[in-house]
């Protein structure tokens, strides 16, 4: 077949034959190149569960491109796992990741012309990255999750990663004998998927479906559930459905789907995360999206999934309830859902919802007469310590008020120092500065720390607020994302051990009991540390990262 014949633009014309010879060199033949180009984006690692099983599900979704008359063209970029590298300097990295997923995605996609793509995702960050590129590409293409990991069995109950991390303050203030601690460690996480409960992962995950670019009850059909080669064939098939019908990610991405997404997250109590990563993704379809929005749309939807970390049940019991299908259904019944937001099957939001298929007697989301709350789970506080805003998640278990004295710790490690030595008491406000976008650099989670005030028994009767973030699987009365950061000389930069701090969550106020005067006073003699890198992508990321009260992106 002459060069002349092969129609797709990228590969077409005697000028590309020695592009098309280096692609038969890899297997590709003269009437795959005449086809659509499918990217297959996979973010599989063999480091950790969470994207453990992608490479499986990248040969049913490559059948499911054939099938349809495209070519697949697979490809790997990074991933870092949250729960592996928690509490350490490596979690730094993971918020960094979200960038380089996007930005490697978009340079593979852009390099060879793909005509769709099907990016696979499994851990926190491979999820918005994934989205971020799909909205700056543009181009027809879906977002496929991997799917949640079964929850372990120990001492007779459900448990997740989350147990593990709340398992290390029960043991080191002796609570917890070593065998039992060990046992469920080993018990706690049984294969692949992702983490189980709402936090981060599952959250995104969700999101992803209530934005569009997911196929809607395609999330939670479980990692390792026999049905998921059989969803990521269609998602093939459904990514060169989206090419001929032309229908691309900007074009579902409107502010209405924002809407969708953020009821979503606030309606199952989600991970405080979805706020940095909603407004990434929101920032590359050209979305306007503020803080305020997720508070105004959080404060009007109820709290209706009794999912971990501060509800009963795991990712893999919403699945046999019914699936996210169910929330959709009752968001749409309760008027709080944009039902001609379109979706990536084709059909709006709405009809998606119309098609949910309930389990008698699911226990897992509530109904809308009987919710867990009136209002969803997240909150946007500000005040004199958060002037740009900060972020807590308000689930039924969560206090709503707290004041005491600052125990105040410029970094993670020096927290889990104190925590470790009992040096933490009742009533304190534990502050962890220095951990934001720009002075971690990476806005590292908190959960190892507040895991192990849970642990410890502090967990109603001790508060935190940070400019780093909170996993998905921190419960408590945690303040994350505290703006502007103390590296950029916002207010938790002058904050003095034993000042006096007020978390008002009803009242939407993070306030330290300093006068103005004092506050510019002390921040006039303050001096920025230096950088924790002075080269490589760290240091890159730490020049470029933006506020977290607007994503912290870098673009």
């Amino acid at each position: 077949m002459s060069g002349s014949q092969i129609r797709v633009s990228g590969l077409s014309g005697s000028h590309r034959a020695p592009a098309r010879a280096m692609l038969k060199a890899v297997g590709f033949t003269d009437d795959d190149l005449r086809k659509p180009l499918v990217g297959i984006a996979n973010t599989w690692i063999e480091i950790g569960p969470c994207n453990l099983h992608l490479r499986r599900l990248a040969v049913a979704v490559k059948d499911g491109v054939r099938a349809a008359g495209g070519t697949p063209m697979e490809f790997n970029t990074v991933s870092v796992s949250d729960g592996i590298t928690m509490g350490t300097e490596g979690m730094r990295m993971s918020l960094v990741s979200r960038e380089v997923i996007a930005d490697s995605i978009e340079l593979v996609a852009r390099a060879n012309m793909f005509d769709a793509l099907v990016i696979l995702v499994g851990c926190d960050k491979t999820i918005p990255g994934a989205a971020m590129a799909l909205a700056r590409l543009d181009i027809p293409g879906l977002v496929l999750y991997g799917g949640s990991i079964a929850p372990g069995r120990w001492q007779g109950k459900d448990v997740t990663i989350q147990d593990v991390f709340e398992a290390v303050g029960a043991f080191d203030c002796g609570k917890l004998g070593a065998e039992e601690f060990a046992a469920l460690e080993n018990a706690a996480c049984p294969g692949a998927g992702a983490c189980g409960g709402q936090f981060t992962a599952n959250t995104m995950a969700t999101a992803c479906e209530f934005l569009g670019l997911s196929p809607f009850g395609s999330a939670t059909v479980p990692a390792m559930n026999a049905s998921k080669d059989d969803v990521s064939r269609q998602a093939g098939a459904l990514a060169m459905d989206l090419l001929q019908r032309g229908l691309r990610p900007r074009q579902i991405l409107t502010p209405a789907a924002f809407e969708n997404a953020i009821a979503a997250v606030a309606a199952t109590g989600g991970s405080t995360n979805a706020v940095l990563h909603l407004m990434a993704i929101a920032k590359e379809a050209g979305v306007p999206l503020s803080l305020e929005d997720f508070d105004r749309i959080s404060a009007s939807v109820p709290l209706l999934a009794d999912l971990k970390p501060g509800g009963r049940f795991v990712a893999t019991d919403l699945y046999a309830a019914g699936g996210t299908t169910v929330v959709a259904e009752r968001l749409a019944t309760a008027g709080r859902l944009q039902q001609s937001s379109m979706t990536v099957t084709g059909r709006s939001i709405g009809e998606e919802a119309a098609r949910a298929t309930e389990t008698p007697g699911q226990e897992v989301v509530r109904s809308l007469d009987s919710p867990l709350q009136p209002s969803g789970g997240l909150a946007i506080l500000r005040g004199n310590l958060a002037p740009a805003g900060c972020v807590v998640k308000a689930t039924k278990t969560t206090p709503r008020h707290h004041r005491g004295p600052a125990r105040v710790f410029d970094s993670e490690e020096q927290t889990a120092e104190a925590l470790a030595a009992g040096k933490i008491h009742a009533g304190d406000v534990v502050v962890i500065r220095y951990e934001g976008p720009k002075g971690g650099p990476g806005m590292r989670e908190m959960l190892a720390v507040t895991a192990a005030i849970m642990g410890a028994g502090l967990g109603e009767s001790v508060a935190l607020i940070t400019d780093g973030r909170f996993s998905g699987a921190t419960r408590g009365l945690m303040a994350g994302h505290v703006a502007p950061e103390a590296a950029s000389g916002g207010p938790i930069a002058a904050i003095r051990e034993g000042d006096v701090i007020t978390i008002d969550v009803e009242g939407r106020k993070l306030h330290v009991d300093l006068s103005d005067e004092e506050l510019r006073a002390r921040l006039a003699t303050w001096k920025a540390p230096a950088p924790r890198y002075a080269s490589g992508v760290m240091a890159k990321y730490a020049k470029l990262v933006s506020c977290a009260s607007i994503g912290a992106v870098t673009g």
